[in-house]
C-alpha cells in the first residue's frame, strides 16, 4: 500500500480521565506493558501494513513524546520522504489558542494533508491498543464502495461518549449514537479509527469548520451516518481504548494473559518501540515471581506476583507486590507491600509501609513521589 494512505494520528483526546497518570505527559506517551507506550502499537500497525507517512497531532505535556518518537528511527520511519511530522496543537488556528476538537486539528493542517501524494487517510486516536492490518481494512473499504471505514470491536461501553453503531448484515452502519454513561451491555463500539479518502476528508472538515463544528465524532461520523455510505471493519482479535484509570489497570492486567498477549504483540506483526539497552534484569535468592511481565533492568529480592513491573524497577527483601504496575526506575524498599497500585515513574515506597486500593479504584502514585 505503498503512497496509497497516509495516516494522522491524535496523540491525545480532550475527553481522556486518565488524570495522576497524563498530567506530566500526553496519552500517546504513557507506559503500557512494562517497556512499551500508547503510540508504538498505532505506529506499528502502520508500519507493519506500510503506510510512512504520519502526522502526529499533539495537544499538552508533548516533550515526552518527541524524545520517545526520536523522529520515528525505531520505526524505521526516520526517512527523506515521508516519515512522521509533528504538529503542535497551536498550529490549528490563527488565534494560537489549543485546538477544541479534533475537526479543527485537522483544519489547521490541510495543507500538510494536500501535499501528500496518499490517496487516502487513516484517522486515529493513539490510546488504542490492538494489532491491526490495515491493508485488510483497506481491501474491504474498496469492496465495499464505502466513503468512510470505521474500526469496532464487540465489548461494552465502559465510559462516556463511547461511539455504538448498529449494522446490517452486509456491515454497512444504519446509526450511531453516542454514549453518555458506562454500561454493561455487550455492542459494536466504535475505535475511534477511521479509513476515508482524503478529499473526502478535507472536504468534510472544511465544511463543518465554517459551520463551527469541532467533534469529528457527532459532526461527521454520528450526523452523516444516513447521506454517508459508513461501513464496519470489526476487529475480533484483542482490542482496547485506554482512557481513564480504571480501563488503564484492567487493560493492563489482561495482558498477564499469554493468549492475550500473543495477539496484541504478533497477530499480524511485531510491536516496536524505543530501544534502551538495559541490562537484564536480576534475580536474586530470596526473589519469588509469580504471573508478572518484568522488563530489563529489574533488580528483584522480594515477592512480586501477577504484577508489571517497568524498566530499572528494585523490589528489596521481604517487599511484596500484588496485582499492581510499578513504572520505570521505581524503588520499593524492604518490608512494604503494594497491592492494586499504579506506582508512576521514579516512585520510591520507603520501608514497612502499605499501599492498597481495589481492582475497580486501583492507587495511582504520581511521577517522583517518595511515600
Amino acid at each position: 500500500m505503498n503512497n496509497l494512505i497516509m495516516s494522522i494520528v491524535f496523540a491525545s483526546d480532550n475527553e481522556t480521565k486518565l488524570n495522576e497518570l497524563t498530567i506530566h505527559r500526553t496519552t500517546a506517551s504513557l507506559p503500557f506493558c512494562g517497556r512499551y507506550r500508547f503510540i508504538d502499537f498505532t505506529l506499528s500497525n502502520l508500519v507493519n501494513s506500510n503506510i510512512t507517512t504520519i502526522g502526529i497531532v499533539t495537544r499538552s505535556n508533548y516533550s515526552s513524546l518527541t524524545d520517545h518518537l526520536r523522529m520515528g528511527r525505531d520505526w524505521d520511519l526516520n526517512r527523506k520522504n515521508s516519515g512522521i511530522a509533528i504538529f503542535s496543537p497551536y498550529s490549528s488556528n490563527t488565534s494560537r489558542s489549543m485546538f477544541k476538537g479534533k475537526i479543527e486539528a485537522m483544519y489547521g493542517i490541510l495543507d500538510y494533508m494536500e501535499r501528500a501524494s496518499e490517496e487516502y487517510v487513516i484517522v486515529t486516536n493513539s490510546n488504542i491498543a490492538s494489532n491491526i492490518d490495515f491493508e485488510d481494512v483497506y481491501k474491504q473499504h474498496v469492496s465495499n464502495g464505502a466513503d468512510i471505514t470505521m474500526l469496532t470491536y464487540t465489548s461494552h461501553p465502559t465510559s462516556s461518549k463511547r461511539v455504538i453503531v448498529d449494522k446490517d448484515f452486509t456491515g454497512k452502519v444504519t446509526g450511531v449514537r453516542l454514549t453518555s454513561n458506562a454500561s454493561e451491555e455487550q455492542c459494536e463500539v466504535g475505535l475511534n479509527i477511521y479509513l476515508i479518502k482524503k478529499n473526502l476528508l478535507m472536504s468534510l472538515i472544511t465544511d463543518s469548520y465554517e459551520r463551527g463544528n469541532l467533534d469529528f465524532e457527532k459532526n461527521i461520523i454520528q450526523q452523516k451516518a444516513d447521506t454517508l455510505s459508513i461501513y464496519c471493519y470489526h476487529v475480533d482479535g484483542y482490542a482496547a481504548i485506554i482512557d481513564d484509570v480504571k480501563s488503564y489497570y484492567t487493560e493492563s492486567m489482561r495482558i498477564l494473559e499469554p493468549a492475550v498477549r500473543n495477539d496484541l504483540f504478533y497477530r499480524y506483526g511485531k510491536i516496536f518501540t524505543k530501544v534502551k539497552d538495559s541490562v537484564p534484569t536480576r534475580y536474586r535468592e530470596s526473589a519469588e515471581v509469580k504471573n508478572s511481565l518484568i522488563a530489563d533492568g529489574c533488580d528483584i529480592a522480594g515477592k512480586v506476583e501477577n504484577s508489571i513491573l517497568f524498566r530499572g524497577v528494585v523490589v528489596e527483601e521481604g517487599a511484596v507486590i500484588s496485582n499492581s504496575i510499578v513504572m520505570e526506575n521505581g524503588h520499593i524498599m524492604k518490608y512494604s507491600e503494594l497491592k492494586y497500585t499504579i506506582t508512576d515513574k521514579d516512585v520510591t515506597v520507603t520501608e514497612d509501609k502499605t499501599i492498597s486500593g481495589s481492582q475497580n479504584y486501583p492507587v495511582v502514585i504520581v511521577k517522583n513521589k517518595v511515600v
